[in-house]
């Protein structure tokens, strides 16, 4: 046992560490991540996925995350990250059929730190349990979820990772509103809550307004935290675009948000959005 010396009247007092008052108990910290990796077969020129490939596990390896979410990746991104991430597996649905066709709003977890208990996937549309297009969204849109427990802990909690349409408006605000409604029924209860995504709309946008009251941006209640730009357009926008997002519900504190800007593999620009990263307690 630790023992901490006092001395007190000249008399050597001898008490254990754990009645000192000095020992602090470590944190249950869970990280996460949200990328939206850029669909591998766009004509991106210098910045396509075969260029920029390797800044992902990079990425992955320096940052750690416990677990992440993936939007717009392609079943070959896909395999790629689950070959260079060996500590990583994934569970998600293709969105234009359910099988093989179209990106897939991934969940990936580290298989050393969390275990998958349960997972689904709902289409943001009318009608959400089969592939389909919904309201004036210019694409299928989907949300996947997942309840997992961090295996350090004994902690269970649920994550949902989506990819708002980037036309339709109402489509982008029925759909988060889906998705909110959608998390009272998967979560009967009560634990922890993620939602990570690109929701393509910037800060303070009405469509966010579906989220007051039932969960909190990282970003906006983090003691660290930044509002700086996550979607870059390959270098070529200034426009004040964070629309990559991290909430949640439940958790006992959530002491950091961050827009991660470095630079891997010396490739400029890891994708046309920059990751975002989140510490949450339990």
């Amino acid at each position: 046992m630790k023992r901490i010396f006092i001395i007190l009247l000249g008399i050597a007092v001898i008490l254990p560490a754990s009645l000192s008052g000095c020992k602090k108990e470590k944190q249950q910290t869970l990280k996460v991540i949200s990328y939206n990796i850029r669909v591998g077969t766009a004509h991106d020129g210098d910045n396509h996925w075969d260029k920029r490939k390797s800044a992902s596990p990079a990425m992955i390896a320096d940052q750690q995350p416990d677990i992440f979410g993936l939007q717009e990746a392609l079943q070959m991104q896909l395999d790629y990250l689950t070959e260079t991430c060996p500590d990583y597996k994934y569970v998600g649905v293709h969105r234009d059929d359910g099988d093989t066709k179209g990106e897939v709003m991934a969940i990936f977890w580290n298989t050393k730190t969390q275990e998958l208990v349960k997972w689904g996937n709902f289409w943001l549309s009318e009608t959400p349990e089969v592939p389909s297009r919904g309201w004036d969204a210019a694409c299928f849109r989907t949300a996947t979820w997942a309840l997992l427990k961090d295996k350090r802990y004994n902690k269970n909690y649920y994550y949902v990772n989506t990819h708002l349409d980037h036309i339709g408006p109402v489509a982008r605000a029925k759909g988060l509103s889906l998705i909110v409604d959608r998390i009272d029924d998967i979560n009967p209860e009560g634990y922890p809550m993620i939602l990570t995504g690109d929701f393509n709309v910037e800060l303070g946008d009405p469509c966010l307004q579906s989220l007051v009251g039932r969960m909190e941006s990282v970003r906006d209640i983090a003691p660290v935290t930044d509002s700086l730009v996550t979607y870059n357009g390959w270098g070529t926008t200034d426009r004040d675009t964070a629309i990559d997002y991290i909430y949640e519900s439940g958790f006992s504190a959530t002491p950091l948000f961050e827009c991660i800007r470095k630079t891997y593999e010396n490739i400029p620009y890891i994708s046309d959005h920059y990751p975002v990263a989140a510490i949450l307690v339990f």
